[in-house]
């Protein structure tokens, strides 16, 4: 519409902002639904019917059953700014609206992407997608390889009165505690350019340890959850092999584990790397609509994370960038979204939405791309791979926006 005709941006914004109180009570309703491992259907159910009352056509794509694995559970948190965009250009500019728009809640976002992975297989593709992720009102615009990796470490169960003739794996966890970091020093020093500015961008962190289950007893196991980040260059099954290497290299500190190597096996999630140009007309397009609503250009950089927007890059070949709401103490006690920057985020997203449709032809049109650009409420619960727990799919047509929960 730059260009074309006089948008009046100051109707759109008012639109949102008399919306607001409306789409945090929709928050409220998102957040106090089940969302852990296996209970993501109470969630998804009030992402749904929020969808049908903007005039979406909701419908759901199957995760199949071989998609289950063991992860740990997760919450419901998303964005509601592609929403707020979505009602207030269809209040105060429908005519903007012109084009195909879709949105897709996952399941799993965190823990292994099977959500959003189904739901590309399954044709719910776009020419652009929009992941409303917690950004800080930047442009994500990619994120390293991730790994999740469960380590067993084999003691001899006895009494606490036999200790001393007994194995505990527990003392063990320091040598392969001693691997890891070791193990992070030296993927770190693998260079990448595009994420220079992180000073160590594959953390290798150990999220949970297990063993035993009652104290006078010496545990026959130690069992160790791992999150293991690596460079773009390598596959997952270079990490793996790598973080193998290095748990075995343990026993050289430990006679019980030289003796005895700990088993590790790769869990849950399993991502590449994905960067598209910092450049790419996407990027551009969604940053001049964000310095358009906020009056600040965003910054544009990757981080030592990822999101769903491997799939649509990686896989299936649909341009993806993160963008949303400012967040504090992600995956930590107390974890809230700044609902100001919910608003902005909106205002940024219905200028995006409206030039992108407007644009129409290609990426070369106004900033803008192909097809249609998506928005949504936000994501409804991330958990391990639940049959019958699909993903809610809004429409899906030439364009669509995914939401998640947050970068692992």
């Amino acid at each position: 519409m730059t260009g074309r005709q006089p948008v009046h941006w100051a109707a759109i914004d008012a639109a949102i902002e008399e919306r607001a109180e409306a789409a945090f009570a929709f928050l409220d309703r998102l957040v106090a639904a089940p969302s852990t491992v296996g209970a993501e259907r109470a969630a998804q159910a009030v992402v749904a019917a929020e969808l049908a009352g903007l005039g979406f056509a909701v419908s759901e794509p199957p995760v199949p059953d071989r998609a289950a694995a063991a992860a740990p559970g997760g919450v419901a948190e998303c964005s509601y700014a592609g929403a707020l965009a979505v009602a207030a250009l269809r209040a105060a500019m429908p005519e903007a609206l012109r084009g195909e728009l879709s949105f897709l809640s996952v399941i799993e976002e965190e823990c292994t992407g099977n959500g959003t992975f189904a739901a590309c297989n399954a044709g719910v593709l776009g020419d652009a997608v929009i992941v409303l992720e917690p950004t800080d009102l930047d442009l994500l615009l990619g994120g390293v390889g991730v790994l999740w990796v469960e380590i067993e470490i084999a003691g001899v169960a006895a009494h606490a009165e036999s200790a001393d003739r007994a194995q505990n794996p527990v003392h063990s966890l320091p040598a392969i505690l001693t691997a890891l970091a070791a193990f992070e020093d030296e993927i770190n020093a693998v260079p990448d350019p595009a994420f220079g500015h992180i000073a160590r961008p594959y953390k290798v962190s150990v999220g949970t340890v297990a063993a035993g289950d009652r104290p006078p007893s010496v545990p026959g196991r130690g069992l160790l959850r791992v999150r293991v980040g690596f460079p773009r260059a390598f596959r997952p099954d270079e990490a793996f092999r790598r973080v193998s290497a290095a748990v075995a290299a343990a026993g050289a500190a430990d006679p019980w584990l030289a003796a005895s190597p700990p088993a590790i096996r790769p869990v849950g999630l399993r991502a590449e790397g994905h960067l598209p140009p910092a450049d790419h007309w996407l990027a551009d397009a969604m940053a001049a609509a964000h310095l358009a609503a906020s009056g600040a250009p965003p910054r544009r950089a990757p981080l030592g994370a990822t999101t769903d927007a491997r799939f649509y890059l990686n896989q299936f070949a649909v341009p993806a960038l993160a963008y949303g709401p400012r967040a504090r103490n992600i995956h930590a006690n107390d974890e809230a979204v700044e609902l100001a920057s919910i608003v902005t985020g909106a205002k940024a997203l219905a200028r995006f939405i409206a030039e992108f449709f407007a644009a129409g032809a290609g990426p070369g049109a106004a900033g803008a791309g192909p097809g249609a650009a998506g928005a949504g409420p936000g994501a409804a619960g991330a958990g391990p791979g639940t049959a019958g727990d699909g993903a809610q799919a809004a429409g899906a047509g030439s364009g669509m926006a995914d939401a998640g929960s947050g970068a692992a």
